[in-house]
């Protein structure tokens, strides 16, 4: 069974980083590319960034070009998403999921349970 677990949310100001980490177990973790979406209180879940199997090509929705980054660890089951530039229109519950190469959130196969980033003004 897949299991994915994010960690690293939590309160920050405007304009600060956070990294947020998503670890994969009980799978071969490069089978899977790889994405991270997030959902703000009364909307839907939008894509944020997805990283191939390899690691070798990248996707960013338009709201965090140039301030997030995406990045992977094959050899340790990791995927990471870092934050910078944070503004309070990031808040949101950010989720990692596994599946295809996708910005389609119906497309993805596996989820985690999320964690809350929380940007204040």
């Amino acid at each position: 069974q897949v299991q994915l677990a994010e960690s690293g949310g939590g309160l920050v100001q405007a304009g600060g980083s956070l990294r947020l980490a998503c670890a994969a177990s009980r799978w071969t973790f490069s089978t899977y590319a790889m994405g991270w979406f997030r959902q703000a209180p009364g909307k839907e879940r939008e894509f944020v960034t997805a990283i191939s199997r390899s690691g070798g090509m990248t996707a960013y929705g338009d709201s965090v070009k140039g301030r997030f980054t995406i990045s992977r660890d094959n050899a340790k089951n990791t995927m990471y998403l870092q934050m910078n530039s944070l503004k309070p229109e990031d808040t949101a519950v950010y989720y990692c999921a596994a599946g295809p190469f996708s910005s389609d959130y119906h497309d993805m196969n596996y989820w985690g349970k999320g964690t809350l980033v929380t940007v204040s003004s």
